[in-house]
């Protein structure tokens, strides 16, 4: 049987590991939801990223952030070590490139949570990802959990409000909304789209 090269440029290219990047407002679920999705125990990998922020108490180095000072983060960010990185809430955040690529060589689909400004700068290197914006299931909601968490201050607490009402604005970044209500829901839901992005057909 004779295939066309078209045939076979869709065929080698459809079957590609996907890049999804996850994003929404400081205190929508981002981590929540994706100790879930790693529960589902898929073969996804979920990039690891740099920050100059403090560690939490129930936070883990290497696991859930690379806490790193900022003078190292900036000599990283120099030697071009991030995919992208972004200043936020006086705290710098990175993504390291050499993760992103080595699981997208091995095949794997890679999951990258960051905020707005991350997805635009993601955005700006001509990679093919699929945006999901996590969003709260009420302006309500949002600041009653950022209250409960009880890391930061009223003032910071007002200006993480305003910045989600600036961030929901920009969800036309997005290929995809996924709302919050609840963490199972969420869950599924992404795993639903990542299941759809691997069934889309690339042109390279």
């Amino acid at each position: 049987m004779i295939v066309s090269d078209k045939a076979m440029m869709l065929d080698s290219n459809y079957k590609k590991p996907v890049l999804i990047i996850l994003s929404g407002p400081s205190g929508v679920g981002k981590d929540a939801v994706l100790n879930r999705l790693k529960q589902m125990d898929r073969d996804w990998y979920f990039v690891v990223t740099a920050t100059t922020r403090v560690r939490r108490p129930s936070e883990i180095d290497g696991v859930d952030y690379f806490f790193l000072g900022k003078d190292k983060f900036l000599e990283l960010h120099g030697q071009g070590m991030f995919l992208e990185s972004a200043e936020v809430y006086g705290n710098w955040y990175g993504t390291p490139k050499a993760s992103v690529f080595d699981a997208l060589d091995r095949g794997q689909d890679v999951i990258i949570k960051v905020d707005i400004q991350g997805v635009s700068n993601i955005n700006q290197t001509g990679l093919s990802v699929a945006c999901i914006f996590l969003m709260p299931p009420s302006l309500g909601e949002l600041e009653r959990r950022l209250t409960i968490r009880q890391t930061e201050t009223l003032s910071d607490l007002a200006l993480r409000m305003e910045n989600a009402v600036k961030e929901i604005d920009q969800m036309h970044l997005f290929d995809y909304v996924v709302i919050n209500d609840d963490i199972d829901k969420a869950a599924s839901d992404i795993k639903s789209i990542i299941t759809a992005e691997q069934s889309r057909i690339r042109m390279p």
